[in-house]
């Protein structure tokens, strides 16, 4: 199991990097998951992910406050605004979009509702 974990947290860390470029796949929530998939299973990543210079401090924030930075917040914003933007232009049933438009209002009402870190 310990491989596996790891394999995923690894995985988890490749996804949140694609993210910090493309704009509609989140970085944090990756992050948070291979923090825990390498707790559960390395040490060394574990430690490697929580130091590390770009990650870690998100990490930290969420972990010590269930913080997260305003600059993510924002980010996050404009990924949801842009997918629901494309939603529309490209014609998505009327009950998609007020689906979408709930659960997208749901996340970033949580994403705006946790402290600044």
């Amino acid at each position: 199991m310990r491989f596996l974990y790891a394999g995923l947290g690894l995985l988890c860390v490749a996804l949140a990097a694609i993210g910090i470029v493309l704009p509609l796949l989140p970085t944090v929530p990756f992050l948070l998951l291979a923090a825990f998939l390498f707790a559960n299973s390395s040490e060394r990543l574990h430690n490697w992910i929580v130091a590390h210079g770009v990650f870690g401090p998100l990490i930290t924030d969420w972990r010590n406050n269930g913080a997260i930075r305003p600059t993510a917040k924002k980010a996050a914003t404009v990924s949801i605004a842009a997918v629901f933007s494309l939603s529309l232009l490209l014609g998505a049933p009327g009950n998609v979009l007020g689906i979408q438009a709930v659960v997208l209002s749901a996340v970033l009402l949580f994403i705006w509702t946790r402290p600044n870190g």
